[in-house]
């Protein structure tokens, strides 16, 4: 078989699921319930952002929060302090693509 099969966990709990972590790309599978998401940081790559369900809240570098929904794909500049959350009842999933992969994960 040539090509390599990776699998993602269906569900509503809260989870950050590195599914692939190689030296091309990164491609992360991140749930969040209301009141959740990822600390305050910078961004260590180019970072493809894509609503698969709810509504992403994403405050960037001091702009304001800015609210995007299911089908919203986003693309964040190397070095751009993040602040994502999920500010509504709706269950937010998110994949999260670095490309190219970070050098020091």
């Amino acid at each position: 078989m040539i090509e390599k099969v990776f699998n993602m966990t269906n569900g509503n709990d809260p989870m950050i699921e590195k599914v692939i972590q190689d030296e091309n790309v990164h491609y992360i599978h991140m749930i969040f319930n209301k009141d959740e998401g990822l600390p305050e940081h910078f961004a260590n790559s180019n970072v493809y952002m894509t609503v698969l369900r709810g509504t992403l809240s994403i405050a960037l570098d001091e702009q304001e929060v800015h609210r995007y929904g299911a089908y919203s794909i986003l693309k964040i500049p190397f070095k751009t302090k993040m602040n994502v959350k999920n500010l509504d009842e709706e269950v937010l999933e998110l994949i999260v693509l670095k490309a190219p992969a970070p050098q020091n994960a």
